[in-house]
């Protein structure tokens, strides 16, 4: 008889967002004549950028020719994206970085759950918490963890981000060879100083382990001594593989673009202690598994390298960081302890009482939605985030209704 995967079974009953999705609905089914305003879930509300618009129109236009039409293009995505990511992002920051280390996908949340394919299933995990669930749930479908007891997987090495470390887990006392980080981080909004990267650095060197680095929202970094990339750091080549997304830069969360930079200097290693490329192996995987990421958008994902695409670019993510200064000057006048809002665009905010009731609070009483800090780890608990995340009249009356209902 057939058989399922049996590690599914371990997964928590449904997915954070999925939980949220269904409060929400039975809500506004409930009250039709009370609109809802969501600062929950990090979907972006802005129109793509006018360049990305264009590039768009332009590339359609090509297909409906046929010395122009593009049929199958390279996995690993086309060289003229490749090759503008690898200038404009890495070589403009001084990491060496080439174009063929970096691979264009359909989503940073497709490429941080499939990269573990690659590594075995016996591997030691340290993951942040509060985290991602992505990271974790990923784990647990491929069999590296064992059950959930008390909110916890056995068999993972958890990295507490707690008000006491400013939101910055510290290097563990114990060994890993997988290590998550995330910055700035989604949910807490923090962000990790150079110094703190480099004993990252060197803990996964003196290890013979590899750091996943998910970057995916560096472009609202503004404080200049904050690294944009892994790759900032002196030796990372050798340790790291990073993740970035089109998602929130240029609000491609419906139109998808994302890739991932796996070094050629990077190397892990089988059961009799051989080393491997992992560059070669997940380039087989990507190209097994993928077929690339459609032309028009890619076309569309390299008009944000031009001039007008950084100035559009930079300006949208301003707006968005406008919007969370608001929402970090709101909560913080109402009493509550926050980080994040200046180089990311979600709160956290420290509730002082049960997550889901602080949520339940705010969507039967104000209509807002945000998210429980429960639902991203234990060290969730008693926070909520509130993403900047929609347009500045809808974040505005939010948060006259959070005023209004919480005093």
């Amino acid at each position: 008889m057939i058989r399922i995967n049996e590690n599914y079974t371990k997964l928590k009953a449904s997915y954070l967002f999925s939980d949220i999705a269904k409060r929400v609905n039975a809500y506004v089914a409930a009250n039709p004549d009370k609109p809802i305003i969501k600062l929950g879930i990090g979907d972006v509300t802005e129109p793509l950028p006018q360049v990305c618009v264009e590039a768009l129109h332009a590339a359609t236009d090509e297909m409906a020719d046929r010395a122009t039409f593009k049929g199958y293009g390279p996995e690993q995505g086309y060289a003229f994206l490749r090759e503008a990511i690898a200038k404009h992002d890495y070589a403009a920051r001084g990491c060496a970085i080439e174009a063929d280390e970096i691979f264009v996908s359909d989503g940073s949340k497709c490429d941080c759950g499939n990269i573990q394919e690659i590594f075995g299933t016996d591997i030691r995990l340290a993951i942040p918490d509060p985290v991602y669930p992505v990271y974790v749930d990923t784990n647990v479908m491929a069999g590296r963890t064992g059950a959930n007891v008390d909110g916890r997987y056995a068999g993972v090495t958890y990295l507490e981000s707690t008000p006491d470390n400013g939101y910055v887990p510290s290097i563990p006392a114990t060994g890993a060879d997988l290590i998550y980080l995330c910055f700035p981080n989604n949910p807490t909004g923090a962000v990790a100083t150079k110094a703190q990267l480099e004993a990252w650095v060197a803990y996964a060197k003196a290890n013979q382990a590899i750091i996943l680095f998910d970057s995916a929202y560096e472009a609202f970094i503004r404080d200049p001594e904050i690294p944009h990339s892994i790759y900032e750091i002196e030796g990372a080549r050798e340790v790291a593989i990073e993740f970035r997304s089109f998602s929130k830069i240029a609000g491609f969360t419906g139109t998808r673009c994302a890739y991932t930079v796996v070094p050629k200097a990077l190397q892990a290693f089988d059961s009799a202690g051989k080393a491997h490329s992992v560059h070669a192996l997940w380039n087989r995987r990507h190209t097994t598994k993928f077929n690339g990421v459609a032309y028009p958008i890619q076309k569309a994902a390299a008009a944000i390298y031009t001039d007008a695409g950084q100035a559009q670019t930079k300006a949208l993510c301003d707006f968005y960081l406008g919007n969370a200064k608001l929402i970090r000057d709101a909560m913080t006048s109402l009493g509550y302890s926050c980080i994040g809002g200046d180089n990311a665009p979600y709160i956290w905010i420290n509730t002082g009482k049960d997550s889901w009731a602080f949520f339940d609070d705010l969507l039967n009483k104000a209509q807002v939605v945000c998210t429980p800090g429960a639902g991203f780890g234990k060290c969730g608990e008693g926070h909520v985030r509130i993403s900047a995340f929609n347009s500045r009249a809808n974040v505005e009356t939010a948060l006259a209704r959070i005023a209004q209902a919480l005093k």
